[in-house]
């Protein structure tokens, strides 16, 4: 794989995996717009690790909270409200999983498509300016959820299955529809993005030591390398600026960013 590709990539996917903006469109549409080979497997595995380091380390103070009392509550079957989250994350993610394993091979025979994307990118980015018309007034944080709201977040997370939908954008339409703050709103999606990344890259990374141990010359540990050291550093950077942005200016900015984009596919791609 060239290396400035792998960088332009690695950059794209820290860029926009926490951005309400939808990474795996940008990883599709980028090579395609500019006539670059599919970067493949390895390479996507790679910058999902990439943006996951960042996020565990971005969020290390919720995390060194939530790990411990989760396991803690085991002791007595009585948890904290730092383990009971612990909990909320675990119901959240559950419609991704069996909705993902369920659908899987459907999507990829056919959801995986420009036409789907152009649309998914604008229905979800309207959806979203909807649900961030109070974002200045919402005021619940993320103490006052509950399993009834995780499960209606769980089930937003799971259309992020269909190309241009955007996994944190939904998530944090979902969360605004339901009078969060913003930042609460962006904070729980990025929780929410760490088995949300971690289980289908542990299962691309089963499906690569399967494809390794019959091809063991062709990974190439360059680009493999430059996918998860960029994306980790271009991702925390993001995170970082994006919680304040966020708060200060709202989501609109990502609304016409995905109304553009949408026409960009039909003019250029379809």
């Amino acid at each position: 794989m060239d290396v400035f590709h792998a960088i332009i990539l690695a950059i794209v996917q820290g860029l926009v995996e926490f951005l309400p903006i939808s990474s795996s469109a940008h990883l599709i549409l980028v090579p395609e717009l500019l006539g670059w080979p599919d970067q493949g497997l390895a390479f996507d595995v790679a910058v999902h690790v990439g943006t996951l380091l960042a996020v565990l380390v971005f969020l290390r103070k919720e995390i060194a909270q939530i790990t411990p009392a989760w396991f803690k509550g085991w002791g007595s079957f009585s948890w904290s409200a730092e383990g009971q989250l612990g909990w909320l994350i675990i119901a959240a993610t559950i419609p991704l999983g069996l909705v993902g394993l369920v659908l899987k091979d459907f999507i990829e025979l056919n959801l995986r498509s420009t036409a789907v994307i152009a649309a998914s990118t604008l229905v979800f980015g309207l959806l979203l300016a909807w649900a961030d018309r109070g974002g200045k007034t919402n005021k619940k944080s993320m103490n006052e959820l509950g399993l009834k709201h995780c499960l209606m977040i769980g089930c937003a997370q799971a259309l992020a299955l269909i190309p241009g939908t955007s996994r944190s954008g939904i998530t944090m339409t979902a969360l605004l529809a339901l009078g969060y703050s913003r930042t609460d709103s962006a904070r729980f999606s990025f929780l929410l993005a760490i088995p949300a990344i971690a289980l289908p890259g542990l299962l691309k990374s089963t499906e690569l030591a399967s494809n390794a141990t019959s091809n063991a010359t062709g990974v190439d540990w360059l680009a493999i390398s430059i996918g998860v050291g960029v994306s980790a550093l271009v991702a925390f950077a993001c995170m970082n600026v994006f919680i304040r942005f966020v708060e200060r200016v709202g989501m609109m900015p990502f609304v016409i960013y995905r109304i553009l984009l949408s026409l960009v596919i039909v003019m250029v791609l379809l």
